[in-house]
């Protein structure tokens, strides 16, 4: 098991879109999601946004994408994004092996998208309080197999103290404000 690199880090956002956002139960998802965006947008960290079929489910909500003026956007219908095209290619562009990834619904997108970079070669971390599900049910199912299948499962909280490393990070008193 590895710990988080910043320097080898992608913050990878599934589906964390307007309608999908309002059908869950757990507003903390949102929360949590905004502060990652954050946190990548003050570090520097490359970030990839996916949209499932925006026309219909709306687009990212404001709050990541203020935060993350200079990700990339990537358009999908399928569950896993890596089915999308162009979405491999960007990844090899950005020659980064740790992937962070967060979003709705976790049973299916952000599985889906999971496993396929797992099985790409990639270092997997899914932000267990930065994802969520219609029901809980289907989001402890999920993050048990994703466990279980080799992604290492953390929490908000882990993910900024592993980008820091330590208190004298330049960024440590900025990065810590999101969490009080």
């Amino acid at each position: 098991m590895n710990v988080i690199n910043s320097e080898d880090s992608i913050l990878l956002i599934i589906d964390v879109q307007e309608k999908l956002v309002n059908m869950l139960k757990d507003k903390e998802v949102s929360e949590s999601a905004a502060k990652i965006a954050k946190a990548a947008g003050i570090l520097n960290i490359p970030s990839i946004i996916t949209e499932q079929y925006p026309k219909g489910l709306g687009s990212t909500i404001d709050k990541i994408k203020l935060a993350l003026p200079d990700a990339n956007y990537i358009e999908k219908t399928h569950f896993s994004a890596l089915k999308e095209e162009g979405f491999k290619k960007l990844l090899k562009t950005k020659k980064r092996n740790q992937i962070i990834i967060l979003g709705i619904e976790t049973h299916i997108c952000v599985l889906q998208t999971a496993f396929d970079l797992l099985n790409n070669g990639y270092e997997v971390f899914v932000v267990a309080n930065a994802c969520g599900s219609r029901t809980e049910e289907n989001k402890i199912a999920a993050l048990k197999r994703l466990r279980h299948d080799g992604a290492q499962t953390v929490t908000l909280e882990m993910v900024l103290f592993e980008f820091l490393k330590s208190s004298k990070h330049p960024n440590f008193k900025e990065i810590q404000a999101l969490i009080k």
